[in-house]
């Protein structure tokens, strides 16, 4: 049974941190005018707009204290991480969730934040949320419906999106929790204690910057492994900013992809708005949907 933390009301704190990439507190500083704006409270963690002098946001320890110290203050009800990139698979295991456990608090984010998603769901059961990060509101970004779909899930509301049909889908329905985020972290925690059990899931999956043929690697070790065998659905995302060797692949992503699949019986959506890009709805992980995959639109809704 999957336990669903309390969704935010006006005055709620939301601590904002960033437990892998460094990102400027330039970059995010249109998300947090938006969370005041929507009537939230901000506390800003170190990491975010650190001094730090490479690729991280702070060493493994300065993180992990401070994604802790968020995770275990009781003013704070929603954990939005700023960015993603790469290192949370290098503290995950030193998180302690004892208190989170008993007091469970949204953690948000996508990309790299999916090791979470994943390790929160499958040891805890608790539900979190796939959504657009601190990136996703500068340029006036934050009025659109991508950022929009964030204040209504924080709210509570449910959720029901729709997409055009891709020449690539298989009809169908499903009904079952969601599962998934970037292809990447999701093969790269295969094997540990994050991995998530996809049988009777609904999963969804994106990504951004691979090779196609790395695409291809990916999802055969998914395959292999089980995890595409006994879908209750399949919800493809965008793979944006892809790359090709010299001597090309053969095949665009969606064919990769569908060939994997293609054997399977349970509907398979391709093309829906969960990507690296602007297209990207807020989703709650472990929390129950029904896809409905038709001829003439894609519908997935609580």
């Amino acid at each position: 049974m999957i336990t669903i933390p309390a969704y935010l009301q006006k005055n709620d704190c939301i601590g904002i941190v960033c437990p892998a990439g460094y990102m400027s507190m330039e970059k995010a500083q249109a998300s947090i005018n938006t969370f005041q704006q929507w009537g939230y409270q901000i506390k800003i963690g170190k990491t975010l707009g650190s001094d730090s002098e490479n690729y991280f946001s702070g060493t493994d320890k300065e993180r992990l204290t401070d994604f802790q110290k968020m995770l275990d203050d009781d003013e704070i009800k929603a954990i939005y991480c700023a960015r993603g990139g790469y290192g949370v698979g290098r503290i995950i295991e030193q998180i302690d969730f004892k208190k989170f456990k008993d007091n469970p608090k949204w953690i948000i984010g996508f990309s790299d934040i999916t090791i979470l998603h994943a390790h929160i769901y499958s040891n805890y059961k608790i539900a979190s949320l796939h959504a657009p990060m601190a990136s996703a509101f500068n340029n006036n970004e934050f009025e659109n419906k991508y950022v929009a779909s964030l204040k209504n899930a924080l709210g509570g509301n449910k959720i029901k999106y729709q997409c055009k049909p891709n020449e690539f889908n298989k009809k169908g329905e499903a009904v079952a929790e969601l599962v998934g985020g970037n292809l990447s972290l999701l093969a790269h925690i295969t094997g540990t204690s994050s991995d998530i059990k996809t049988k009777g899931k609904i999963l969804f999956l994106e990504d951004v910057g691979e090779y196609l043929y790395n695409i291809d690697r990916m999802l055969y070790q998914l395959k292999r492994s089980g995890k595409l065998h006994k879908l209750a659905g399949l919800i493809i995302g965008g793979f944006t900013e892809l790359k090709d060797t010299e001597r090309p692949f053969g095949k665009t992503v969606y064919e990769i992809i569908h060939d994997i699949v293609k054997e399977y019986n349970y509907p398979v959506s391709f093309g829906f708005p969960v990507s690296h890009s602007k297209e990207n709805y807020a989703l709650k992980i472990g929390v129950g949907y029904k896809l409905k995959v038709g001829k003439n639109k894609v519908i997935l809704e609580e």
